[in-house]
């Protein structure tokens, strides 16, 4: 069984700033991407940041110079560090890691449970 867990999402005034975490637990064999995704009320889910194991990292626009995509691969651990939050920010935030669980040949995509995010003052 593989789990992935976020942490540190909240309330946060606007222009402020937060911490996500995700960690990836369990029987995993290797990890390619890992990554954050929000999704709004009323709109698809969409990427915000993801990072290879390496230092390949793609940001979407909206979230760019504003955000750092990290990891920590020695603990499983993605982190991802928002500033000058906008209210448009606000969406339940979930963390992807594309891995190979112990025993299969091929990589899967893997889901936290999410974390809410809300910018508001």
């Amino acid at each position: 069984q593989v789990q992935l867990v976020e942490s540190g999402g909240g309330l946060v005034q606007p222009g402020g700033s937060l911490r996500l975490s995700c960690v990836a637990s369990g029987t995993i064999s290797s990890i390619n991407t890992m990554g954050w995704y929000r999704q709004a009320p009323g709109k698809q889910r969409e990427l915000v940041a993801l990072k290879t194991t390496g230092v390949t990292t793609n940001y979407a626009d909206s979230v760019k110079g504003r955000s750092t995509i990290s990891r920590d691969n020695a603990k499983n651990t993605v982190y991802l560090q928002m500033g000058n939050l906008k209210p448009e920010d606000t969406a339940v935030y979930s963390c992807n890691a594309r891995l190979r669980s112990t025993g299969s040949d091929w990589y899967s995509d893997y889901w936290g449970q999410g974390t809410q995010v809300t910018v508001s003052s």
